[in-house]
């Protein structure tokens, strides 16, 4: 199936997109070859190969939690443009 210019502007609004003049005969070349790739994919025989989320496998990266003081009023106030009165000054919402 051939994708026309009103195809596009349809995908497009359908993404909340906004596309200048010219730009969806450029994308609709895209589009079409992006649709062909995922028909190849949708071709393939995949009995059974398990699903996956990932191609790899992952691991947790991130280090322990470790319990340490906290830094304390004073160190937390000291690089702040205008502290008051043990806290940070901030200006009014909706101001």
């Amino acid at each position: 199936m051939a994708l026309t210019e009103s195809d596009v502007r349809h995908v497009a609004r359908l993404a909340r997109l906004g596309l200048a003049a010219g730009e969806a005969e450029r994308l609709r070349g895209e589009l079409a070859s992006i649709l062909g790739h995922v028909s190849a994919i949708a071709a393939l025989d995949l009995e059974g190969v398990p699903a996956t989320s990932h191609p790899l496998d992952l691991v947790n990266v991130l280090a322990a939690d470790e319990v340490v003081p906290a830094a304390g009023v004073e160190a937390a106030l000291a690089n702040a443009p205008d502290p008051v009165a043990n806290g940070f000054r901030v200006p009014p919402i909706g101001a």
